[in-house]
This record gives structure tokens, sequence and C-alpha cells, in this order.
């Protein structure tokens, strides 16, 4: 497993807003991160009433930025390209809540369709096996 100091410096996520504990698998268009932040009390996302599901579809952007993160860095490049989060399509929800889901969150991400401007990616997270989130995420770069 690649622990989160190997892609921290990568990625804007600081401090506790980096969700994702580490990546289990990556290639050139896939990549498998774990996470167990989503029990945290002191989560940044989490509400009142818990961790809302909702949120999950941070994780599968955050998964997208180890990925393409992970890319620059193989090809040679000593910062990734800076990104935009700009629109979630198809998100499917499975739960309510997260927070009291006990053990790991598997995190894929899967790079649909990539250019000189941007991204898409399809994301899934599941939870002991069970599809919790899905949905596609897109992504423009800022110095597009």
């Amino acid at each position: 497993m690649l622990p989160k100091t190997e892609f921290v410096d990568l990625i804007p996520h600081a401090g506790d807003m980096c969700l994702l504990d580490g990546v289990q698998a990556w290639d050139a268009t896939t990549i498998h991160a774990v996470s167990t932040s989503h029990v945290l009390v002191a989560h940044p996302l989490r509400g009142e009433e818990g961790l809302h599901a909702v949120h999950l579809a941070e994780y599968g952007a955050q998964a997208m930025a180890v990925h393409g993160a992970l890319l620059a860095r193989e090809q040679g490049r000593t910062r990734p390209r800076a990104g935009m989060l700009v629109s979630l399509r198809g998100v499917k929800l499975a739960v309510d809540r997260v927070d009291t889901l006990q053990g790991p969150l598997d995190v894929h991400a899967e790079c649909l369709i990539a250019d000189g401007s941007g991204a898409q990616y399809g994301f899934r997270i599941l939870h002991r096996g069970r599809e919790i989130a899905s949905g596609r995420a897109a992504v423009l770069y800022r110095d597009a």
C-alpha cells in the first residue's frame, strides 16, 4: 500500500481535509484508495447529525486528485496541474450517513476521458464489499 505520506504533498487537500489513508493500487486509468476517516468525531465535513453520505463525493474527488498527482509524478512533472471540480453527475447513495459504518471505505475512481482542459472520472465507494455511493465527476484545469 502507498501510504498517505507518499501523496499528501501532491494534492491541495491538507491536514484533516486529506480524507484518504492510502492507495492500494493504481495504474494509467484507475485508482483504489482506502479511508477510515469517515468515523472521526472531528471529521471536517461532519455536521451535528453526523457525516452525510453526500460527502462521499469528496472521497471520490480526492481519489481523482491523487490519481492525477501520481500520474504527473510518474511523467516527471514536479507538480500536478491544479484543477477545480465543476460537476457531479449520476450520483447514487445507498446509505444516509457514513459515520456509523465501522471499518474502512474502498474508494475507486476511473478516468473516463482526459484532455488538456480537464478530466471526467467515474467513482465508486464500497463498504465491506457493498457499493454505498457512485457517480461521475468532472474537473477543469485552472490553466486550461
